[in-house]
């Protein structure tokens, strides 16, 4: 006999499993049709708290009726089991996740489906005051007829609504697609789902994630020091202006990202044709150290024992906005260029002349004001070969006539 949920939904295999829910396959008895349902953590079932995100997924949820958002039919608790549930639609396909793992990297077209679907979701939830701060490969689902539909609203919350359970400095959502200030534990708005959009349109296209990070604090770090490799320097099939717009995305700051998730879906769609800016160069500054942590990268040679480690500077990065480097001093040569040499000797030469003037005509108008017909001028003959003989010899005739 199959297990009876709330009087009406039979349950069935177990189509997933997470860190607070399990989600299995389930048939309605009342409408005659299939159905997930979302079944709440035992061990979370007692903590307010969850119990309370877990009632807000659904009605930020089932507030939202779009063709690319997974809908929600129904949610309570079930009073003899004491287990909460949500009710949605049974999406037969694949997540983006699965997809991934099947073939690592998806041909352009393809991957901007996919993202393009995600968009209008988007979309439509922030026009509607919802902001879904999880956005991953595994919450964006592709039916048989190649639909993609937004999933798991769970750690969502609405714009202004001051009694979400999620405060400043904690910090929800999947590491490797947080965008920097949820990473922080601030406040986000839609850009981070934009953002977090973009890091899954980056994994789609080149197989990897722009930042590889074990933890909330390298990751952080990476994000201020990095910026993530060019797509179209990584796989051919992207233009530059593709490259161009995923980079937009995953800007820093989120005043640089799209205005909204149409803007970013019709720049893709557009950097895909080739049409929009290009990136800026891949060029790199070899610097001797840096006092601004934003805007280097943390790749670097190997410092030998009298050598400091030496900093490559990547691209600028939007919302990065690096302190220009400066200048790198010449290398020092054993031997200085004949050209410098012959230069040098002839500045030192006109000194010389310049100085030889000067001292003649200081010693002219001593002599001249000095002299009258009770006081006759000494004179004296020089017999030296050396210019500092002469410049001498010049200092003693002006004190003798000076006296």
């Amino acid at each position: 006999m199959s297990e009876l949920l709330a009087g009406r939904y039979e349950l069935g295999e177990r189509l997933g499993v997470g860190g607070m829910s399990t989600v299995r396959l389930a048939r309605d008895r009342r409408l005659e049709r299939e159905v997930a349902i979302k079944l709440l953590a035992e061990h979370l079932a007692e903590d307010p708290q969850f119990v309370a995100r877990f009632r807000r997924e659904a009605l930020a949820a089932a507030s939202l009726v779009h063709p690319n958002i997974v809908q929600v039919f129904d949610f309570g608790l079930d009073e003899p089991s004491g287990r909460h549930y949500i009710v949605m639609e049974r999406i037969n396909g694949q997540s983006a996740a699965e997809i991934l793992r099947e073939r690592s990297i998806l041909p352009v077209p393809e991957a901007l489906a996919i993202v393009s679907h995600a968009c209008r979701g988007l979309d439509y939830a922030h026009r509607h005051g919802v902001v879904h701060r999880d956005i991953k490969p595994g919450n964006l689902l592709r039916n048989e007829e190649g639909i993609v539909k937004v999933a798991d609203f769970g750690i969502a919350r609405n714009m202004g609504d001051e009694s979400s359970i999620t405060q400043v400095g904690s910090v929800l959502g999947t590491a490797a697609y947080l965008a920097p200030e949820q990473a922080h534990g601030e406040e986000v708005g839609p850009q981070a789902d934009l953002y977090a959009l973009g890091v899954v349109t980056y994994q789609l296209l080149s197989g990897r994630l722009p930042y590889e990070a074990q933890s909330l604090t390298e990751l952080a770090l990476k994000q201020q020091r990095e910026a993530p490799a060019l797509l179209h320097k990584m796989n051919p099939e992207v233009t530059p202006q593709l490259a161009a717009a995923v980079d937009r995305a995953l800007a820093l700051d989120a005043r640089d990202r799209f205005t909204d998730a149409e803007q970013m879906r019709e720049a893709l769609a557009d950097g895909a044709r080739g049409v929009g800016t290009e990136p800026e160069d891949d060029a790199t500054h070899v610097l001797g150290g840096a006092t601004d942590a934003t805007s280097v990268s943390p790749r670097r040679e190997q410092p030998t024992a009298d050598q400091p480690a030496v900093i490559v500077q990547r691209r600028p990065q939007p919302g990065r906005r690096p302190t220009p480097p400066p200048a790198a001093p010449a290398p020092a040569t054993g031997r200085r260029p004949a050209r410098r040499k012959r230069r040098s000797a002839f500045r030192r030469f006109v000194t010389m002349v310049v100085v030889l003037l000067l001292v003649a005509a200081g010693a002219l108008a001593a002599i001249l004001g000095t002299s009258s017909s009770d006081n006759a001028v000494q004179l004296r003959q020089y017999t030296g070969h050396k210019a500092q003989d002469l410049i001498d010899e010049i200092q003693q005739l002006i004190d003798d006539n000076t006296r």
